[in-house]
């Protein structure tokens, strides 16, 4: 059996409590440990000493399953960003003021995110209607995770 590449599993724990990345604990173990560790790795690790996710399942703001080249776009950062504020986790600084002026700006201009995968944009700013109850234009049939549930 090969020697286990985690030297210390507290400090790993802690590290995930403080919402380290991935990528940051492959940087620190190959500088701090001269270890090479893969994301796969952390993500393992996480599973088994059964810590939260890094990314949280945001059914009820990403209904939609939304495309590799539209998963990086402003607007589902920042609905993913809401979801985790609304889950209770903390975000940084940077983070919580960019979703607070995008969320004034979504109320002061009345409008709403949408999302057609078919589109090269993928997600549009529509105009919010009374049947808009948050912050995304509800699909009439949702095809992200929850329609698989």
């Amino acid at each position: 059996m090969p020697p286990r590449k985690i030297q210390d599993e507290q400090e790993v724990v802690r590290w995930f409590e403080e919402g380290k990345t991935y990528e940051w604990m492959q940087q620190t173990y190959r500088e701090k440990y001269g270890i090479e560790t893969t994301i796969p790795m952390w993500a393992a690790f996480r599973r088994r000493k059964g810590l939260d996710r890094r990314n949280l399942r945001a059914d009820d703001l990403l209904p939609w399953k939304v495309k590799a080249e539209h998963r990086h776009l402003y607007p589902a950062i920042m609905l993913r960003f809401e979801a985790r504020s609304r889950a209770g986790r903390e975000l940084n600084d940077r983070d919580s003021r960019r979703l607070a002026n995008w969320k004034q700006m979504l109320e002061e201009d009345k409008l709403v995110v949408h999302y057609d995968e078919e589109t090269e944009d993928g997600f549009f700013y529509i105009p919010r209607e009374d049947s808009d109850t948050d912050l995304i234009r509800k699909p009439k049939l949702a095809t992200g995770n929850q329609a698989r549930d």
